[in-house]
């Protein structure tokens, strides 16, 4: 550990509050384990007259309304989990990043709303928000959740994905919920991957998940691995079900499967009964 000089502690001050605690010496932003707030361990001082953009307050909402979400954000809390040890850890919600107490790495906590095009990975323990008017081409996208409401062509995982859009989703999709909204229609090329889809509007594509519901109106268009499928009054789902163990390919579902004999259940009728020839 001697040897290594990311792994070696010294102490930190907040300069919001004045509170001294232990912190890497390769850590880049820190929270205040007194006062909750976000601060860079080894940045400029306060004296100084530097401010970073991260540090500069929100604007005041006008109405009562945002003024008490802005409050609520800032009293509670959350439990995020570091993307390389997977550790947990809790942080305060006016954070916008932090450092993995156990492998130092930096962990992204802001939310993004995309209003353009936008061709950069995403990796945040916050929200993304893509809009009508934006454009998503990264190829990695990693969030939270996700509204994808504008053009995506990229690869996306999170907790919870809503798609409210037409077109074309040529990346890969998996999270643990999927909502295809009402108003969409969408044609994926890549299998969708889900503990949970609903289907509340119009979609083609493959998908492989342990639930998937068509509510009323939907439509559902491909072949579906799951181990259990509603199609409610109203909805229609036209292709492929194979109920089985989702984590294997449809490919490896078939092979797996032993042909059935096709039985033919006995007729009531006495007169087609089976009878042996007369002798002769």
């Amino acid at each position: 550990m001697a040897n290594n000089p990311s792994l070696v502690k010294v102490r930190a001050e907040c300069p919001h509050c004045g509170f001294k605690q232990m912190e890497y010496a390769a850590a880049k932003s820190s929270i205040c384990r007194q006062c909750g707030r976000s601060f860079s361990p080894f940045g400029p001082k306060p004296g100084l007259k530097l401010r970073t953009r991260e540090e500069q307050p929100p604007p005041e909402s006008s109405s009562i309304l945002g003024r008490f979400e802005d409050f609520w954000k800032r009293q509670r809390s959350s439990v995020v989990e570091c993307f390389d040890c997977k550790r947990k850890q809790q942080v305060s919600g006016a954070a916008t990043s932090t450092i993995c107490p156990s492998c130092s790495a930096h962990i992204d906590l802001r939310d993004y709303k995309i209003t353009s095009g936008f061709s950069r990975s995403i990796r945040t323990r916050g929200d993304v928000h893509l809009t009508g008017k934006g454009d998503l081409a990264s190829s990695s996208v990693v969030c939270r959740s996700a509204l994808i409401e504008g053009r995506f062509r990229g690869n996306l995982h999170c907790d919870i994905a809503t798609i409210n859009f037409s077109g074309k989703i040529p990346g890969r999709i998996s999270a643990r919920h999927i909502i295809v909204d009402r108003k969409a229609d969408i044609h994926c090329f890549r299998r969708i991957r889900a503990e949970s889809v609903e289907i509340r509007g119009r979609m083609s594509g493959e998908i492989a998940a342990q639930t998937v519901t068509v509510e009323r109106k939907g439509a559902l268009e491909g072949d579906v691995t799951a181990r259990a499928i509603t199609v409610e009054k109203g909805g229609m789902f036209s292709g492929q079900l194979v109920i089985g163990q989702v984590g294997l390919t449809q490919g490896e579902l078939i092979q797996e499967q032993k042909p059935g004999v096709l039985r033919i259940p006995a007729s009531d009728f006495p007169d087609t009964a089976s009878r042996p020839l007369p002798a002769t």
